[in-house]
């Protein structure tokens, strides 16, 4: 099997206290090919500037794997059935609570999918659950969490 991996790298500044607790959460997430990506803890745990705003939190990246996960896998299936997809736009919600043994977990993720199909061959509704469905069957991510993982694909306007 495969292996992913991903550095996380956080430093203390020179002479920045540390034990007082108010250290800055900004840190660094770098994955292979060079890919950084600015990290910090979520804003509504730790206010700035104990965290940074304009970097990604543990939670959205969850979020995001899950959705990024599925998108994956709904394109590689409807390539497969002749559908052309023109865009894939979700807009998913992680929500934080207790789970069943009383720790604070992210108990539930909404996907929320808007696709957008070019050509003749298009999915009936129907045929557009069934290839949510599968994706989903299908997602690494999904599989690997414990918490719910619902799909609730979006109209397009």
């Amino acid at each position: 099997m495969a292996e992913h991996t991903a550095q996380v790298l956080w430093q203390r500044p020179p002479d920045a206290p540390f034990t007082d607790n108010r250290y800055s959460r900004r840190h660094v997430w770098r994955f292979d090919g060079g890919v950084e990506v600015p990290a910090s803890s979520t804003p509504a745990m730790l206010p700035p500037p104990l965290s940074a705003i304009d970097a990604v939190d543990p939670e959205e990246a969850f979020v995001a794997a899950l959705s990024s996960c599925h998108m994956l896998w709904f394109l590689a299936i409807a390539a497969r059935k002749g559908y052309i997809v023109d865009a894939y736009e979700d807009h998913a919600v992680g929500h934080m609570g207790r789970n069943s043994a009383g720790r604070t977990a992210m108990v539930r993720v909404v996907l929320r999918p808007k696709v957008t199909f070019a050509g003749e061959n298009r999915p009936d509704a129907d045929a557009l659950k069934e290839l949510h469905h599968q994706a989903h069957e299908q997602c690494f991510i999904a599989h690997s969490v414990t918490s719910e993982v619902s799909i609730e694909p979006q109209a397009n306007a």
